[in-house]
């Protein structure tokens, strides 16, 4: 899988832009606050139908104007696609010429991996970021999981509401167990999904990570769940009803999961450097790439926003030895020098590229 074609037309600082790729190494350089990320953040929308960073798609239109174009051409399964992204007073997304009215109808088109500088602080910041992580990563090859997750939110959203209405209007609590059976099928849909991946990465990390470090460290990943099995997760919401009740929310489900990653049996977001945290989600971002492989039978596109810095020289060779036969799309600040053939490199200037 590889992406042929990118245009642009007042998306973010760019007017009008076209852009042609090599189905191998892409490097975009230039100064900060030029537009690189821009272009990664434009595939991302196409592939995940919203933006990695902007909240409001209003965010994504070139100042000035009222709307914005993306498209992208796309090669999979030796067939050609194409993916339309119009931008306006609302977000309407085109698939081959036909407009999807379902996110999961574009989940699992465009497959990519995406490496961001804020990915450092996955590992560093609360659960919140980690679950976001994994919801991304098996989305993308699981549109079902997300039907599952989206009704449990809803499904929460309203026993929340109803906490509420029995602390402050003395609704009785026995209606609770409408919520607590529904949350108990969706969360057992969830868990299982995300106990699949996680034993998947598992099963390609400690490889990768062992390439990467030469074979210096050791990687693990535990995944952290309320959820045992329904039975008990129905009876886990029961046992604390009185605490919700009086807290206003759900204080225990699989909306609360989270992930520990360990290297050489220390826990890096106690424990580890600067570098074992980037070395740590590139593994993992390496992991995904390879899972997605296994999936779809082609490798995604990897995308990698200023992913050289602060990582020593060593281990950037070493982790792009670990990505051949990937179309791959960098970002940096300087132009980088590989040892591979076929690598187009491209300048960009306040909005502007230009192939060398």
């Amino acid at each position: 899988m590889f992406i042929t074609n990118i245009k642009l037309q007042n998306f973010r600082n760019y007017e009008k832009q076209e852009i042609n790729l090599d189905e191998n190494i892409n490097i975009f350089y230039g100064e900060n606050a030029q537009g690189k990320t821009n272009i990664l953040e434009a595939i991302f929308i196409s592939a995940m139908g919203k933006s990695f960073r902007a909240k409001r798609d209003n965010e994504l239109i070139k100042f000035g104007e009222k709307e914005a174009c993306i498209e992208i051409v796309f090669e999979k399964e030796n067939r050609e696609k194409k993916i339309k992204v119009n931008i306006n007073e609302k977000k309407q997304i085109i698939l081959n010429g036909i407009k999807i009215t379902k996110l999961s109808e574009l989940l699992g088109n465009l497959n990519i991996v995406i490496f961001s500088p804020d990915d450092i602080n996955v590992l560093k910041d609360g659960p919140q970021k980690r679950r976001k992580f994994l919801n991304m990563m098996i989305s993308q090859l699981k549109p079902g999981y997300i039907y599952y997750f989206n009704l449990y939110k809803k499904t929460l959203e309203q026993r929340n509401n109803f906490l509420k209405q029995i602390k402050f209007k003395g609704k009785s609590e026995q209606n609770l167990e409408i919520w607590d059976e529904s949350l108990s099928n969706y969360a057992e849909k969830i868990h299982n999904y995300r106990l699949e991946y996680i034993k998947k990465i598992n099963n390609k990390i400690k490889k990768i990570h062992e390439n990467i470090t030469q074979k210096k460290e050791n990687i693990e990943m535990e995944y952290i769940s309320d959820f045992k099995n329904k039975e008990e997760f129905y009876n886990l919401l029961k046992i604390n009803r009185k605490k919700d009740i009086e807290k206003g929310y759900t204080t225990k489900g699989i909306h609360r999961d989270d992930f520990n990653i360990y290297i050489n049996n220390n826990l890096v977001n106690i424990y580890g450097s600067q570098g074992q945290h980037r070395t740590a989600m590139l593994s993992l971002k390496l992991s995904e790439l390879y899972i997605i492989k296994d999936e779809i039978n082609e490798f995604p596109i990897l995308l990698l926003d200023d992913f050289m810095s602060e990582l020593d020289e060593k281990r950037i060779k070493n982790f792009l030895n670990n990505i051949e036969n990937t179309q791959v799309i960098i970002t940096g600040t300087e132009k980088i020098i590989l040892e591979k053939n076929k690598i187009n490199v491209y300048n960009v200037k306040q909005g502007i590229v230009k192939e060398k």
